[in-house]
């Protein structure tokens, strides 16, 4: 695995306990709050597994953040400026897709994140994590169907869907090449 994927896991699994700790809760409050197994936290906290994005979503909604809040408060950017080389990575065990971080300030409501999926994969996301937020998809290369609901987007290079009211969301790559898309959110 990447260096940088591994140390931002470090990081994310120390904030995780650190947000726990923080309010006082038990692995059971967590579980119970997220309805993740006091297990695969326990697991999570001490970097043995690396959590799948559905997970984290969970997670974050039990802390009343967003998963860029999340991973924002485990790797926190000083600089106005985000650097390539520093912009956190993280991969999801799960499907393999690649979540890149490129810009997230908690002084500015606009935030960037580019993702690859793979071919053939799919990840669904709970309505809970698009709570305060609103958010912009930008389709760079290959397709992507976006499902909210019932609803169902086909999406080519340079399309772009804007979001609708918190609804689960499946991301899905249902081609046989890779898709590259950017994510841009702000915090309402």
């Amino acid at each position: 695995m990447d260096h940088k994927i591994d140390d931002f896991s470090q990081r994310l699994a120390r904030r995780l306990q650190l947000e726990r700790d923080g309010r006082g809760w038990s692995l059971a409050d967590l579980a119970e709050r997220s309805g993740v197994s006091k297990a695969t936290i326990s697991k999570i906290e001490r970097a043995e597994v690396s959590p799948t994005a559905v997970v984290l979503v969970k997670l974050a909604s039990a802390f009343e953040l967003t998963l860029a809040g999340l991973m924002l408060r485990a790797e926190a950017q000083p600089e106005r400026v985000s650097r390539a080389g520093e912009q956190p990575v993280w991969r999801d065990p799960d499907t393999g897709y690649l979540r890149r971080q490129v810009f997230l300030r908690p002084d500015h409501p606009v935030e960037l994140v580019s993702v690859a999926m793979p071919a053939r994969r799919s990840v669904t996301l709970p309505a809970s994590s698009y709570i305060h937020i609103r958010q912009l998809l930008w389709v760079q290369s290959g397709r992507l169907t976006i499902i909210e609901g019932a609803e169902r987007h086909e999406l080519g290079p340079g399309d772009c869907l804007g979001f609708g009211p918190p609804i689960e969301t499946t991301f899905a790559n249902e081609t046989d090449a890779p898709c590259t898309y950017v994510v841009a959110l702000a915090r309402s």
